[in-house]
């Protein structure tokens, strides 16, 4: 009777495990979206051009945005730490504001060209399956650091 049970419960577990997928919540990303804009807005000056760079310095670590490339309803940021010898290394991206919709969304972070919504778990690159959303929440908590304890170190008009 005992092992009747436990390979009942070794198959509920493992369909479980199998119809466990992970669904995009698309108001949760939107609302992490929308208060990046507002954050990185904060940060990029608004009269920047391309090839713009803004440093900052937070907690003896230097982090630079450059603008690198404007349209009429969009503007590309890449973001990176500027520092020799990285203590804490913030991974390369690079966000997308979209002006019309007043959102901003990682589009690219260090060996990840294209952030895709999900990716299969497992993959090659063993990137998770919310990777974007994680990436995106990562920006928002370092937006919000640097907005907290950072110091620019040229004027912002």
């Amino acid at each position: 009777m005992v092992a009747n049970e436990l390979r009942v419960n070794s198959k509920t577990m493992a369909n479980t495990a199998v119809n466990n997928s992970y669904h995009v919540d698309l108001a949760e990303l939107m609302r992490v979206y929308e208060t990046n804009y507002a954050k990185l807005n904060a940060l990029v000056p608004r009269s920047a051009q391309v090839g713009h760079v803004c440093c900052y310095q937070a907690a003896n670590m230097t982090y630079q945005l450059q603008v690198g490339e404007i349209t009429k309803y969009t503007t590309l940021v890449d973001i990176c730490q500027s520092d020799d010898v990285p203590v804490f290394p913030l991974p390369k991206m690079s966000v997308r504001l979209y002006h019309d919709a007043r959102v901003a969304e990682v589009c690219s972070s260090e060996h990840i060209n294209r952030v895709k919504p999900i990716y299969h778990y497992p993959n090659d690159k063993m990137l998770q399956k919310d990777e974007k959303a994680q990436l995106n929440r990562f920006l928002g908590d370092w937006l919000t650091f640097c907005l907290k304890h950072g110091i620019s170190k040229t004027t912002i008009i």
